[in-house]
Order: structure tokens, then C-alpha cells, then sequence
């Protein structure tokens, strides 16, 4: 048991005397693959201690553990364990290192593979998931926020009974939107759930229930079009977020390449987790995007300010990996790609060292339109370079457009001619 020898004298008792030390090699084998650093794994093992000893406690042996008995041990023994020091009591270490014994529990085949749910509600879940994925082609992360909000509806109505829209009333929808509005702050936010529950019934008329009344029900916000004026950075904030740039720090190039591709592409903070070394055209300069939010492919021109980030992180600092994502983790799990939280917590990280007041990442994605326009780009090449399906999306950088603005603005009544 070489794997447990820097552990505590208790824990590692606990963990060798668990039904789970026959896997304790093949557990320390997965997280070092992956790359996770010595101090997670000894972290990750100290909870596997834990959860062996209460296994022990419980008299249950490895095949049975599961997503439901790792729920039990969190939402039943956690919060009154009394077990002795030192032992790891956080939930959300608890909850990583277990998901991670289920993989490798399910890798030897120990246990078997999760069943997905098997309740009404899971079964219909699936199927408007399905409609979601194949007939609107609607993106992965429209589609989650979707089936969080139409989960909670269906849990709330039919618990573990048959879904029949025919019983749910406009009385019971309107009094689970009145509920749920008191989660978005305001009823001008709770825009996403209406639409949400909107593609639902859709869905429903296109089953052949009859959900008319259902619909009427669901009015969205009063929110009037293009009545805001886009927030953009100013000429002198942009130089400061520049001039902040090129800084010191274990990931201050993949920061540097990051706000460039926001800034001088107006990429997404998905599009640029998602980009891939094969996007890059380094010859011809392009860079094409491929995971994009309309789902398309687009080939757009590669500025050589973003390409020297973009480079300099490539040869300095990304770490060696078999991953073909240009940004990947270079924490635990190192070398794995990255996710659009990380993209939006490194641009705010860059306006904290800029000074600016901003946390918004989407707010260089206006900048760049913003600029477009200054520099004397029609609303329609806006709208290309943003890649908007729709020329109505791209209306709203009108009111930026102060170049035209002036051109057609009338004198103030009573004033000079």
C-alpha cells in the first residue's frame, strides 16, 4: 500500500481496513494519469479514508456503491460525523474524490455503468432533449438551462407519476412562475425561464397535446428591443487594458492570449475555450471557429497582435498534453482544455489589474463592434465579423454609430440652425 504511506497514521488505517483498499493503487494510477498534483491525490485519498471507514461502520461491501450511496454518506453522515481527527470533513472535496472512485470502479469493472433515470420525468426529459438537439439545433448550454427549468416544473407537478400535460393547469403554471421569478431578482431577468418553458409546450403542440392555454400564460417580461445602450470600454480603458497586459505570473500569457481573442475577435468566452490547435492557419493567418453558438463554421482573419499571444503562450508556457484545445488547465487536472468559466475569470482578473470597475467578459465583444463602427465599418460587416444570424441582432451598436448619428440628427427645436 506504497500509495497511502504519506497519509495520517488514522486515515490510512481507516483506508486499508476499507473494502475500497484493494483499489487504493488503481485510484492513486487515474489521478496521476490525469496529472493531478501529489498533495490532491493525498487530499483524495484522505477522503476515500472517510468514506471507507463509514462503509466499514455500515457493514456494505464494494458492490455497493453507487451515485445513491455516495449521497447518503454527503447528505446523511456529513453533517453529524463525529469521526476522530484528522479527517476530511469538506463536502466538496468529499464530493470530487467520489466521483472519482466511481470512474475508476466502473474502469475495472467493479460496479457497473450509472443507469440513467428511470423515471417519468427522466424518460421526458430525454425526449424534448432530443427535439432540443435535433429538430431546433438549439447549443449544448441553451439546452442544460432549458432542462434545469422544465426538470423543476415537472418534478414540482408529477413527482414520480406519469407526465400528463392534459393535468397541469394555467393556474399551476402561473403559480410555479410566480415562485420561480423570486430566484432571478426580478421579473425582467426570468426572460430565459419563459423561454424555457415556452420550447417545452412547443414541444408538447408538436406531440399533439393541446397547450394553447399553456402558453398564454407565459408572457414574457416587458423588456423593450434595442431600448439599452450597449456598455463598451472607452479608448483610454482599452489602452489601460492593454498596457496591463504582458505582466508576470504562472499563466500570464494564456491571460495575455485570452483577453486578445475577446478583444481583437469578439470571441465568445465558449468560442475561445473551445478553439483548437487545428484552427489556426498560421500561413495564411485565419483562424476558424468551429463551436460557435449559431453552430457554424467561420474563417476569420487572425490580427498579429493576437497571433504573437497566442504564440508566446504556445511556446512558453503551455504545458506538454495530448490535448488538441490551445488553452488548456495548467492546474489539476493539468493539460486538460478549459471551460468558458475560466476564460470569464481570467478577463476579469485583467480588468482588476487594469483598474477598470468591469466583470463582464462580453463587454469586449461590444468594445470590438464598438471600434468597427469608429473606424468606419458598416452595420453589416459588424454583423460578419460578430457572426449574427440576423442583421436585427446587430441594430442594437447602431446607437454607437456616432459617425451616421450625426449625419442624420435633426436641430433641437428653438436652436441654432
Amino acid at each position: 500500500m506504497s500509495s497511502t504511506r504519506q497519509l495520517f497514521r488514522l486515515p490510512t488505517d481507516w483506508l486499508v481496513a476499507s473494502p475500497l483498499a484493494t483499489y487504493i493503487d488503481a485510484f492513486t494510477r487515474y489521478l496521476a494519469e490525469r496529472r493531478h498534483a501529489s498533495k490532491a491525490i493525498r487530499k483524495y485519498l484522505g477522503c476515500l479514508a472517510h468514506f471507507g471507514r463509514w462503509m466499514n461502520q455500515c457493514q456494505l461491501n464494494i458492490e455497493r456503491i453507487d451515485e445513491d450511496l455516495v449521497r447518503r454518506f454527503l447528505d446523511d453522515h456529513l453533517p453529524r460525523c463525529d469521526c476522530a481527527r484528522p479527517v476530511c470533513r469538506n463536502r466538496i472535496e468529499l464530493r470530487a474524490a467520489l466521483g472519482h472512485l466511481l470512474l475508476v470502479l466502473r474502469a475495472e469493472a467493479v460496479i457497473p455503468e450509472a443507469a440513467p433515470g428511470a423515471t417519468p420525468v427522466d424518460e421526458e426529459l430525454r425526449r424534448f432533449d432530443a427535439h432540443m438537439d435535433h429538430v431546433r439545433g438549439l447549443a449544448p448550454t441553451t439546452r442544460r438551462l432549458y432542462l434545469r427549468t422544465v426538470r423543476r416544473l415537472l418534478r414540482e407537478q408529477f413527482a414520480d407519476r406519469p407526465v400528463v400535460i392534459s393535468a397541469l393547469t394555467p393556474e399551476d403554471l402561473r403559480r410555479f412562475v410566480a415562485c420561480q421569478i423570486k430566484l432571478y431578482g426580478s421579473p425582467g431577468n426570468a426572460g430565459p425561464m419563459i423561454s424555457a418553458l415556452r420550447g417545452y409546450f412547443r414541444f408538447r403542440t408538436a406531440c399533439g397535446d393541446r397547450v394553447h392555454g399553456l402558453i398564454g400564460v407565459l408572457a414574457y417580461p416587458i423588456k423593450w428591443k434595442l431600448a439599452s445602450l450597449p456598455q463598451t470600454l472607452s479608448s483610454a480603458e482599452v489602452e489601460r487594458l492593454e498596457a496591463a497586459l504582458g505582466g508576470d505570473g504562472r499563466s500570464a500569457h494564456r491571460a495575455d492570449a485570452m483577453v486578445r481573442c475577446a478583444l481583437d475577435l469578439g470571441l465568445r468566452r465558449g468560442e475561445v475555450a473551445g478553439l483548437s490547435l487545428d484552427d489556426i492557419d498560421w500561413r495564411a493567418g485565419t483562424i476558424t471557429l468551429r463551436r460557435t453558438k449559431g453552430r457554424r463554421e467561420d474563417r476569420l482573419p487572425l490580427p498579429a497582435a493576437t497571433a504573437r499571444a497566442i504564440a508566446d503562450y504556445l511556446r512558453l508556457e503551455r504545458p506538454q498534453t495530448d490535448s488538441r484545445a490551445v488553452f488548456v488547465r495548467h492546474g489539476t487536472p493539468c493539460g486538460r482544455p478549459i471551460g468558458p468559466d475560466c476564460v470569464g475569470k481570467t478577463i476579469r482578473q485583467a480588468y482588476a489589474r487594469a483598474g477598470l470597475p468591469y466583470t463582464r467578459a462580453h463587454l469586449l465583444r461590444h468594445t470590438m463592434a464598438s471600434r468597427l463602427l469608429a473606424g468606419g465599418s458598416s452595420l453589416k460587416e459588424v454583423a460578419d465579423v460578430l457572426r449574427h444570424r440576423s442583421l436585427d441582432t446587430t441594430l442594437i451598436y447602431a446607437k454607437l454609430d456616432s459617425r451616421n448619428l450625426s449625419a442624420v440628427a435633426l436641430p433641437w427645436p428653438g436652436g441654432e440652425v
